[in-house]
């Protein structure tokens, strides 16, 4: 236990919601037959059903009734189970939960809390409607979506909803998720970038990240008050299918002592006692995926959790926030105390570089990622313990998961080396190489390096940026912020984790030859793509 706690239980510190009395919600779990929100006479108590109030869980009793304990500052939430589903608004966002708040939130916030709620109703009542569920699903899962102001969420819009609109009737897929960093620091773009992905027609679920904070806070506490508003309990859990997803608000907020307020990864301590219950209360073989913002590794408070998920045969953690893709295999160096690595994505981001980039014929910035990978997202499909990732890169074809990079042209008798990105690749990847479809294929080495095509592109926008820089000054105007540039300028490359390299065999005739390329990922995905060179 914490000293925080502790203090806390002998009552020497004092402040903060856990502080307050306590009072007991009462309702009815129902099934809601008409689908109207509001329990008729001859609706049935659901039993069995777990809800929540951010720490205890309590299962209904054979008439669907729970009670929980409740402090001025609560939200109660219902755990969706299998075969059942909550009612969605009509931006497509699950209302699973209650906000209980009697006095509102903070009246100085920037951006609007929780309205005053009013006393406790007398019985606080959650609808579900039936729905089958397979035991095989797909699900869609965007990483910082990020939009700046409502320009950004038409990028969005047109960058990635539009084509997946026509694509997902193919996809088929149950529900979303963004995991974190919905927008950034302006929180009034939350709704108008709602309604951009409920285009798509499916459940969307959210995680929180450290960009969808209530900033002013003072404390951790309330900086999540906007987003309860809109998205409800910052942490939370459901079922589809065989699957239990557990949503994990990972960024904790403080404010430092010279009143600058800063985050950190972090679960605390109450988020960690509901996840103890949470996963305690369901079958140890139960394939549980954990989504969150910050990756995992990057938590402080991390080693608790890494000894629930060791003692759990079935289990993937995915996060965003670094806006570069990656493949984590967290093990006993990191204190992973299971028997087996544990499987952690770092996931695409749709903002790729925070829309950053020249734009493209579109208007709409390039946003490469600092990896060199495009921006997008993923496409988990699930089937009962197992799962498999594909990456689907924004506008472009689904084939177009590698750049192959290799000189224009050589002088025979010669060779040159070759560098092959593969996106959403892992050191799990096989990468492999032919030329001019010879029977021989050559297995290609990991190898972290910086994109080439990134660094080249950096280079030649940021001189594109000098020079309109220079020109402003000349004729007497400063831009006073980098959005006031003709585009934002790419962030700084990074050594990228998923760039391969070998090299062309010796004794290439001169004319032209074509390079091969194919990767089978982990899930047994194979990929190719090709590229000419010129041999003189």
């Amino acid at each position: 236990m914490s000293v925080r706690a502790v203090l806390i239980g002998l009552g020497i510190l004092v402040g903060g919601p856990a502080l307050a009395e306590a009072e007991k919600a009462v309702g009815v779990v129902f099934h809601d037959e008409n689908r109207d929100g509001v329990r008729q006479e001859n609706e049935p108590g659901i039993p069995g059903v777990r809800v929540s109030n951010g720490r205890d869980i309590v299962a209904t009793d054979p008439a669907g009734r729970y009670e929980l304990d409740v402090t001025d500052d609560t939200v109660i939430f219902v755990i969706k189970p299998r075969d059942w589903m909550t009612p969605v608004d009509e931006n497509q966002l699950p209302k699973f939960y209650y906000v209980h708040k009697p006095n509102g939130s903070p009246p100085d916030l920037r951006f609007a809390g929780v309205a005053p709620t009013g006393p406790l109703p007398a019985s606080v009542d959650f609808p579900l409607y039936r729905r089958w569920e397979p035991k095989t699903f797909k699900a869609l899962f965007f990483g910082d979506t990020q939009p700046r102001n409502v320009r950004e969420v038409e990028y969005i819009a047109h960058d990635v909803i539009e084509p997946l609109i026509a694509e997902n009737r193919e996809i088929g897929a149950a529900f979303g998720v963004t995991l974190g960093d919905v927008v950034f620091d302006d929180l009034s773009v939350f709704e108008p970038l709602n309604k951009a992905i409920a285009l798509l027609g499916i459940p969307w679920y959210n995680v929180i990240g450290n960009h969808d904070l209530n900033q002013d806070a003072q404390d951790d506490d309330h900086a999540d008050e906007t987003w309860e508003r809109i998205y409800g309990p910052p942490y939370y859990a459901f079922d589809y299918g065989p699957v239990h997803f557990l949503a994990l608000d990972d960024v904790r907020w403080f404010v430092d002592r010279n009143g600058r307020g800063r985050y950190v990864g972090g679960l605390g301590e109450r988020q960690m006692a509901f996840i103890c219950t949470d996963l305690a209360q369901i079958p140890r073989d139960q394939m549980v995926v954990l989504m969150m913002h910050i990756p995992l590794v990057n938590v402080e408070d991390r080693r608790e959790l890494y000894e629930l998920i060791a003692a759990r045969p079935f289990a993937l953690s995915i996060s965003a926030h670094t806006h570069f893709q990656q493949h984590v295999f967290i093990d006993q160096k990191d204190g992973f105390p299971g028997p087996k690595r544990h499987h952690h994505v770092i996931n695409v981001t749709v903002s790729g570089s925070w829309w950053r980039g020249a734009p493209d014929e579109r208007g709409i910035p390039h946003t490469t990622m600092r990896d060199g990978a495009p921006n997008g997202y993923s496409i988990l499909t699930f089937d009962g313990h197992n799962y498999d990732i594909e990456f689907r890169p924004a506008s472009r074809p689904k084939t177009y998961q590698m750049n192959i990079y290799a000189p224009d042209e050589i002088e025979a008798g010669t060779t040159a080396e070759i560098l092959v990105n593969v996106f959403a690749g892992s050191e799990e990847s096989i990468v492999e190489m032919r030329v001019d479809e010879s029977d021989a294929w050559t297995r290609l080495e990991l190898f972290a390096v910086e994109d080439p095509a990134y660094a080249a592109t950096k280079d030649r926008e940021d001189a594109l940026l000098a020079a309109a820089m220079a020109a402003k000054e000349a004729s007497g105007e400063r831009p006073g912020r980098v959005t006031e540039l003709p585009f934002i300028p790419l962030p700084e490359v990074v050594k990228s984790p998923h760039i391969w390299r070998g090299r062309l065999p010796e004794g290439l005739t001169p004319g032209i030859h074509l390079i091969e390329v194919r990767t089978t990922d982990r899930f047994g995905k194979t990929y190719t793509d090709q590229r000419s060179i010129r041999v003189r």
